[in-house]
């Protein structure tokens, strides 16, 4: 556990940003009722930590899961956020899969690339002396070249 108590609170900003995202615009809070939440808030994320950890060792678990927060959720008598905290869990899981899914998308596209460098290398062919000329190609195909001061373009 924590020394100070002061480590125990939630930062400041975080409180503040969810307070004004519940409460409508033009409300003020005071100092006092600002740190009144975020010492509530901090208390209840400690007891539904405790409560949570105490479900995941009657089950003989060193790891919290989702699972254990919810049934710490039923224990504390808030089951009516339980449906909630469900959907949140699983769009969480679902965002988590999805960021999984694009890494491996992106190592495999880094895997084939450093494949596709390595042929090169094997084939005798250094990798950037062979790009070279295709940068030269495309760099003529880009180049217009002006008509001379003095040539067609002056008569006309």
């Amino acid at each position: 556990m924590s020394e100070k108590t002061d480590d125990l609170n939630l930062p400041a900003s975080v409180v503040t940003r969810i307070m004004k995202e519940a409460i409508p615009d033009g409300v003020a809070v005071s100092k006092e009722a600002r740190q009144a939440i975020s010492k509530a808030a901090s208390v209840f994320v400690l007891y539904c930590t405790a409560c949570a950890n105490s479900h995941a060792t009657k089950v003989k678990r060193k790891t919290l899961l989702g699972a254990d927060v919810l049934a710490a959720m039923d224990d504390m008598e808030f089951e009516h956020f339980v449906p909630d905290l469900k959907e949140s869990l699983a769009a969480f899981r679902k965002d988590q899969q999805e960021k999984k899914e694009t890494a491996a998308e992106r190592r495999k596209a880094a895997q084939a690339a450093s494949a596709a460098v390595d042929s090169h290398a094997d084939a005798g062919v250094d990798p950037a002396a062979a790009a070279q000329p295709a940068a030269m190609d495309a760099a003529a195909a880009s180049h217009v070249e002006e008509p001379e001061a003095g040539g067609d373009a002056a008569e006309a």
